[in-house]
């Protein structure tokens, strides 16, 4: 039996007016989704365990069935595994966004208010020279700074300590005051990275072209070494794992799982999605028996607010995804089977994660039911399926 499990990050959302009272996951052409709906279980998961604020950190680690309050240490300590940041039992680390903020300057520095935590979707390559400039200027003995992918970076704070920090893409659109790290040195960095990148060629460039300028590094997710138990050990399955984002390949690599490397994956809305299917299933024909395919555009299409383009997402998702997964895996004429979900929603409403339940798929080539239903928000909680515990559906999808 070969096991897949395809997540569309943040895919869940709320009614929308403009959609006709239809979540985008309803109103989306779906074809394939559609077919293996009528064929498989579909129910409601809890992935968000109480009390625990909703990521895609807590809730990839549910669906790959880790209780998050066992194993939750921090998000950016996850990221910094997929980086291959050394780190000690004694750091702690961060999460380093280089986001946009508004430069007015009429208005001091607290003033001025957060556009776009991903810097228009910065490129890696862009934001490395970005990220190098900071390096030069703030790094010391205390303070570390590495490169991610795109807009996510990580900085590591020597014999640090955890402190509460806001999310930026929590707080889109409000003045950053109100959200500033209340830890001096933190609030320091910021504003000497305002200062240094405003003004950089590469963000002179990217406003002529129309695009945000990535003029501010946001430290957030603060955490400490994690401790994940090997994913093969816990389980009996031998997993790979595909993402564009360092959090997931940084779950992969403390989990001892594979993790795929696919030229061209974004974690955007245009990304590798061959390379990705290609990656799940090649691993499948050379000795791993689980694969776990992680698509990031849904969430970044939610963070942004853009209906349309999260619309575009999940069909990007049915048709460069879950269509040629089923379709390769059914000629090749071998039991498998088939996990379709997001970790959590992000809905369009509010432009950040919720804790709400999230609707599941689940196909066994070898038990083939027979259903009505389409897979959805609506009808997932229509037909009463639900688990309450986000970590033990993954005993379900390798035991059924």
């Amino acid at each position: 039996m070969k096991y897949v499990v395809i997540l569309g990050d943040g895919m869940a959302d709320e009614p929308i007016e403009s959609l006709g009272g239809k979540t985008p996951l309803e109103y989306a052409n779906t074809p394939n989704m559609d077919m293996l709906s009528k064929k498989s279980e579909v129910g409601l998961c809890h992935t968000i365990p109480e009390g625990m604020k909703p990521g895609s950190d807590t809730a990839n680690l549910s669906v790959l069935g880790y209780d998050p309050k066992k194993y939750y240490s921090g998000r950016s300590p996850l990221e910094a595994l997929s980086i291959g940041v050394p780190m000690k039992d004694t750091d702690i680390a961060l999460r380093m966004n280089i986001v946009s903020i508004t430069d007015d300057p009429d208005k001091s520095f607290e003033e001025q208010t957060i556009v776009d935590h991903s810097s228009s979707e910065i490129s890696t390559e862009d934001c490395a020279v970005l990220v190098e400039a900071l390096k030069e200027k703030l790094q010391s003995e205390k303070f570390q700074f590495y490169v991610g992918t795109s807009y996510r970076h990580c900085l590591i704070w020597n014999e640090g300590r955890v402190i509460d920090l806001v999310q930026p893409h929590d707080v889109l659109g409000t003045t950053i005051g109100q959200h500033l790290p209340k830890e001096q040195a933190f609030l320091d960095m910021m504003k000497i990275s305002f200062g240094l990148l405003k003004d950089h060629p590469i963000n002179i460039e990217r406003k002529k072209q129309g695009l945000n300028p990535a003029n501010c590094a946001w430290f957030w997710g603060a955490g400490t070494k994690p401790m994940l138990s090997s994913f093969e050990e816990k389980t009996g399955h031998k997993g790979m794992m595909v993402s564009a984002v360092d959090l997931l390949k940084g779950i992969g690599v403390g989990a001892s799982m594979g993790v795929a490397k696919v030229e061209g994956a974004t974690g955007g809305l245009h990304t590798n999605y061959a390379g990705k299917v290609k990656a799940a299933l090649d691993a499948l024909d050379n000795g791993y028996d689980f694969s776990y395919i992680h698509v990031e555009a849904p969430d970044e299409m939610g963070h942004q607010g853009s209906v349309e383009k999260k619309v575009k997402a999940i069909e990007l998702l049915d048709s460069e995804v879950i269509g040629p997964v089923y379709e390769t895996l059914k000629n090749k004429g071998e039991d498998f089977r088939i996990l379709v979900m997001p970790d959590h929603p992000t809905p369009i409403r509010v432009r950040t994660h919720t804790a709400n339940p999230v609707p599941y798929m689940i196909y066994d080539s070898t038990n083939e039911l027979e259903k009505t239903w389409n897979y959805n928000e609506k009808e997932a909680k229509e037909g009463g399926i639900y688990e309450p515990v986000g970590h033990h559906l993954m005993d379900t999808f390798l035991s059924k």
